[in-house]
């Protein structure tokens, strides 16, 4: 075996998590598939409540690789604080993340050898293939259809390896992004603006649809306080750089604008005014619940969810937006260093408005 193809298959794995039971599906997997073990596997409980949770976590799932498995606890960080305090404990050049709910290949550790060792030394990055199972006999509801995108999603830490020397290089992850939602892409732009290239491996991992209750949607739009930092950051055309769908808080703000003009003008009497603002908010969002209904399986249960959240979505969305834009408006380049790292504020300097 070649000295490359060693230093290639010398990798460690990095696992956040919260402790949910899918933990366990996703240990048992990657202690079951073939291929060279990793150096150390870095669970990362980050559970809020610092208490002495390592014993349960179900490390026995992880077969032959138990003891190669070290807890440790965070209380709370974050996806970006933990995978950031992973990847600084590992030794190996390359780390590989997973989210703790996805189950690896049955040759996943083959593939991610093979991968790697295909991976040149300007190759800071090689990510993982995902598939996300959708339901047989039906459509898939519209929370099946956003996990779905993770199939398509550039970048995606859910399988994403990179090298250790890389990341110390750009400080790691961003832990300005406080959820599982743009850090990824944070990551890789300024990754890719270091120089380093990012490729696409053949390693294959699955991803399935967690439960959700019915009001997902309304917590999902506090990622677009993550845009706001992202804008902030890397510029207007950041979209287009990480090939992320735009979404639609434009059409949003329109349509916020235009119920909340419909309320003043009521208020003030204004009864004509009220009714051409009152029609501009219906229509917009009868549009919006349209365009999710309409793919989806068209229950009882799905349709009436689609109503109510799609009334619901815009003005949320337009204040985790406008709210994040405030919060961030000093924001500059992350910075790993004395007071930039963990814990780190915003910084003036740097961003792009």
């Amino acid at each position: 075996m070649s000295a490359p193809h060693r230093a290639a298959v010398d990798y460690s794995v990095v696992i956040p998590t919260v402790g949910r039971p899918c933990l366990a599906d996703c240990l048992a997997s990657l202690g079951g598939s073939a291929g060279p073990e990793p150096r150390e596997i870095v669970i990362v409980d980050d559970r809020p409540q610092p208490e002495p949770l390592r014993e349960d976590l179900p490390l026995h799932a992880l077969g032959p690789l138990r003891e190669r498995a070290t807890v440790v606890q965070t209380g709370g960080r974050g996806p970006a604080g933990a995978r950031n305090i992973g990847w600084q404990l590992v030794t190996a050049p390359w780390v590989a993340f997973l989210d703790d709910d996805v189950r690896v290949g049955a040759r996943w550790r083959e593939a991610l050898a093979r991968d790697l060792g295909e991976a040149d030394p300007t190759v800071a990055g090689v990510q993982g293939v995902l598939d996300v199972p959708l339901p047989t006999g039906r459509r898939p509801t519209d929370w099946e259809r956003n996990t779905a995108g993770l199939a398509r999603a550039q970048w995606a830490t859910a399988d994403m390896a990179y090298r250790t020397e890389a990341l110390k290089a750009v400080g790691g992850f961003d832990e300005r992004f406080p959820r599982a939602f743009r850090e990824d892409a944070d990551l890789a732009l300024r990754v890719l603006g270091d120089g380093w290239r990012i490729r696409r491996g053949n390693r294959l991992t699955t991803h399935p649809v967690r439960p959700a209750d019915r009001w997902v949607s309304l917590r999902m739009q506090r990622g677009n306080a993550d845009d706001a930092l992202m804008l902030r950051l890397h510029g207007p055309d950041w979209w287009r750089r990480a090939a992320a769908p735009r979404g639609r808080i434009r059409r949003h703000a329109a349509v916020t604008a235009a119920g909340l003009a419909a309320l003043l003008s009521a208020a003030a009497g204004r009864r004509w005014a009220a009714a051409l603002a009152g029609a501009g908010w219906l229509l917009g969002t009868a549009e919006f619940a349209r365009a999710r209904i309409a793919p989806g399986p068209r229950t009882r249960e799905e349709v009436t969810t689609m109503l109510a959240t799609s009334a619901l979505i815009p003005p949320l969305a337009v204040y985790h937006r406008l709210a994040g834009t405030l919060r961030h408006r000093a924001a500059g380049p992350w910075d790993a260093g004395p007071g930039g790292g963990p814990g780190g504020g915003d910084r003036a300097g740097g961003g792009t408005a």
